[in-house]
């Protein structure tokens, strides 16, 4: 017989003989979560005679420590447009993605123009001047820089775009990049020209002077996403 009060809070509860299984009243399946042993935060390690033994290799979770019952759902998947994948965690808006290089997020489908294609539009634009003859040059010019482009940059698929604000640049960024900018490559002759050169093939953004004034990339736009 046992000395502590049985169930009733009167009677003193029967204590089964040594050896013999707990009554049936006792959880037959082990699930420390749900179920959590008598013997929990006792000296003893052991279960109890009789009591369902946990199965082998089995450690004590820590406190606190919970996981979901079978059959409970998923946390669902995060929106591949909104993952985390740029420095600090900030997410990414959906429709752009995070450029490793560059450090910088771009719109999908475009990609940093590389160094051989804006070397490609550079001398493109000599051969164009010539056969619009300077002037249609020029007003092709206005007309495109209110798409972020030149002339060349046209020919070629690329676009002017300001990461700042996630927009292409328009009329007024492209005339200062164009006119102030190009004052700067041009202030002190060859070396501000190879200075600006050095910077479009070392800079992780590819900018030159005139990108730098104007806070703008050039992209490479296949597929003309940007004019959607």
């Amino acid at each position: 017989m046992s000395d502590f009060p049985g169930p009733d809070g009167g009677q003193e509860a029967i204590q089964p003989p040594p050896g013999q299984p707990y009554p049936s009243s006792a959880p037959t399946q082990f699930n420390p979560q749900f179920n959590p042993p008598p013997w929990q935060g006792q000296q003893s390690a052991q279960p109890p005679p009789g009591y369902p033994q946990p199965p082998p290799g089995y450690s004590q979770p820590p406190p606190g420590y919970a996981q979901p019952p079978p059959g409970f759902p998923q946390a669902p998947p995060v929106p591949a447009g909104y993952g985390y994948g740029q420095p600090g965690g900030q997410p990414v808006p959906a429709g752009m993605y995070f450029d490793q290089q560059s450090g910088l997020m771009l719109p999908q489908g475009t990609v940093l123009a590389s160094s051989g294609r804006r070397i490609g539009a550079f001398f493109l634009a000599i051969p164009l001047a010539i056969v619009t003859l300077g002037i249609g040059y020029v007003i092709w010019g206005l007309i495109a820089w209110g798409n972020g482009q030149t002339p060349a940059l046209q020919v070629l698929g690329m676009r002017c775009y300001r990461p700042e604000t996630n927009r292409i640049a328009g009329f007024w960024w492209m005339a200062l990049r164009n006119i102030v900018g190009r004052i700067v490559d041009g202030i002190l002759s060859i070396i501000t020209e190879l200075i600006s050169f050095i910077f479009m093939l070392n800079r992780p953004d590819r900018r030159t002077l005139h990108d730098l004034v104007a806070g703008t990339v050039v992209l490479h736009d296949p597929n003309k996403v940007l004019s959607q």
